[in-house]
């Protein structure tokens, strides 16, 4: 079974004439031990699709489903319960609290979900492997794009979610750090047995990927992750 699987998945915003069809039967399903991605360029869909498989918004017809278990026949505290518990997303907006220092973070996770996060020395592992180990008494503020996008990317992760869906994970990056963190999805998906899809346009993560998807104008297709290097 699928850790995560979307059936049919249509997404229209808007009505009347200007009523967009976003998503077109979108078809997907993620094992656990795979590193995913979904590329295409900007205004494809790619946002919209992860954040519905993630439960994050409603499509319009199709089910998405984790586990078996159909999110749309969930409650809202179940649905709740499963993000926290199961789904962990890196967002282009990051969702830092401001007002908190990057070890705070961290901190603020272990308030909200109590049970099954990285211990100390898991979480001083993640954040070496990152090279953000010397930012811990740092604000949000106070760190660059690529700094800031590495720590979201260690929060989330730190919650040791099942299924990790990351929204243009490496946009600010150069290329060593696109690599380290191309290896740690890797590594997640293979050594701790996750599912891990990963949405972006930037096709230096293709030589971690075990499946690639294009999506264009709403569109998905699997393809040939060296073509889609090249």
């Amino acid at each position: 079974m699928s850790v995560i699987e979307l059936k049919k998945i249509n997404k229209y915003f808007g009505k009347g004439v200007s009523k967009v069809h976003v998503l077109h039967d979108i078809d997907f399903s993620a094992d656990r031990g795979e590193l995913i991605l979904v590329v295409g360029p900007s205004g494809s869909g790619k946002s919209t699709f992860l954040t519905i498989a993630g439960g994050l918004q409603t499509p319009t017809s199709g089910e998405v489903s984790v586990e078996g278990k159909q999110i749309a026949q969930l409650s809202t505290s179940q649905r709740d319960k499963l993000r926290l518990n199961q789904i962990g997303f890196v967002l282009q907006s990051y969702s830092l609290v401001p007002y908190l220092k990057v070890k705070e973070q961290f901190d603020f996770v272990n308030k909200v979900k109590r049970q099954g996060n990285l211990n100390k020395a898991e979480l001083a592992d993640l954040l070496k492997q990152l090279g953000i180990e010397n930012l811990t008494n740092q604000y949000p503020g106070e760190l660059s794009g690529g700094q800031t996008q590495r720590v979201a990317i260690a929060r989330a992760l730190f919650a040791n979610p099942d299924i990790v869906l990351a929204d243009e994970p490496t946009a600010a990056l150069d290329s060593e750090r696109v690599a380290e963190v191309g290896k740690l999805f890797k590594e997640l998906a293979e050594t701790r047995n996750k599912a891990v899809v990963v949405v972006t346009h930037d096709v230096r993560l293709m030589d971690f990927a075990d499946k690639t998807y294009r999506i264009m104008d709403g569109k998905m297709t699997e393809t040939n992750t060296e073509k889609m290097a090249k």
